[in-house]
């Protein structure tokens, strides 16, 4: 396994991030990720702080594709590219309908067509071809008017794309088009609900599974007392259920009905909508916090590396606890440790083996 991290930009210190990236670096992470919602855009953060980096990869987790054309996200990629000297990753996902409609006001449906299509022209505009596309969401050239198709005037360069999706159509889009996944309402006690969709989808298409990258990850704090570290979390959880979307929509919460959980998310949407916030919490079950997260001792940290190794993740994303930076960066670096032995037991064969 791969391992990241994200780029730990929650304000305006940009300083601070810069210096947090730069230890980030040195301890030998992998790669780094930011995003957006409605404060900050994705593809800034990570410009300015590429120059901070010499090898580190860096990505977009996720880009909003209905707040941009597919050309325009060509034209940043391309260009986060060439300044990055390739180690740049385009990470790319629909939002939801209550930040695209709400935020940028444009229709969030056909949110997998959307999708769909973007990586598509995104293929074809990044490697030089000349941009002529006849879909149902984008058309170009616009027909009847005096557009032309056009050939990006960068240089070309094949940029990887990453998704985050969540529902079976679009996971199977994933392993038909993306190089990797994005993961989120994730546990890896249930891994084959999202990965075997993957899997149908790049077989469908021809690819290897094994090409696709996969991440998924949580948070990561040692102690002795699990308690003390399960029960502050459970507000972000019943916040996922019943905040992030419409009692009608809500991708996460259709993610962990998915995985078994159905009737806990609507109770929590019950409470979460009568107000009821802090029962809403109390319902989440701890072992639904451990099974999301990394947290413990460090046996039942490794342990927990070792089930997202063995569910088939590829590149786990740990978001380090701690008050200060100082505080985080002492989390990751004894996270790193961690991660390097399960990764050296994972190179060793297996006694008896060939």
């Amino acid at each position: 396994m791969r391992l990241a991290v994200g780029l730990g930009v929650a304000n305006e210190d940009w300083e601070a991030a810069g210096t947090w990236l730069t230890e980030v670096e040195r301890l030998g992470v992998d790669s780094a990720w930011g995003g957006e919602t409605w404060g900050f855009d994705a593809f800034t953060p990570v410009a300015y702080l590429a120059g901070r980096t010499r090898r580190i990869t860096l990505g977009t987790a996720i880009a909003q594709v209905g707040s941009r054309s597919p050309a325009a996200l060509a034209m940043t990629a391309l260009a986060m590219a060439s300044m990055t000297g390739g180690r740049f990753v385009l990470g790319l996902g629909t939002s939801g309908p209550q930040v695209i409609e709400g935020w940028h006001g444009v229709p969030f449906n056909p949110a997998y067509t959307r999708l769909r299509e973007t990586v598509e022209i995104l293929r074809l505009a990044m490697s030089g071809e000349r941009v002529a596309y006849d879909g149902k969401v984008y058309r170009l050239p616009l027909p009847d008017s005096e557009g032309r198709a056009l050939r990006v005037s960068a240089p070309p360069r094949r940029v990887p794309i990453y998704l985050a999706t969540l529902g079976p159509r679009s996971l199977r889009m994933t392993g038909e088009l993306a190089d990797g996944w994005i993961a989120s309402s994730f546990m890896a006690e249930h891994a084959a609900v999202f990965l075997d969709e993957i899997r149908k989808g790049a077989e469908a298409a021809g690819r290897s599974f094994e090409d696709i990258e996969r991440q998924a990850g949580g948070v990561v704090q040692f102690g002795d007392d699990l308690d003390a570290l399960v029960q502050p979390r459970k507000a972000g959880f019943a916040f996922e259920m019943g905040a992030m979307g419409s009692p009608e929509h809500n991708f996460y919460r259709d993610a962990y009905a998915r995985q078994g959980y159905g009737e806990l998310t609507q109770e929590v949407l019950r409470l979460w909508l009568d107000r009821r916030r802090d029962e809403a919490a109390a319902l989440i079950p701890d072992e639904f916090v451990v099974k999301s997260n990394l947290l413990g001792t460090e046996e039942m940290v490794a342990n927990r590396i070792r089930a997202y190794r063995d569910a088939g993740i590829t590149s786990l994303r740990v978001a380090p606890a701690g008050a200060t930076m100082a505080a985080r960066l002492e989390t990751l670096g004894r996270f790193v440790d961690l991660f390097n032995a399960v990764n050296a037991e994972a190179s060793v064969p297996a006694a008896g083996s060939a």
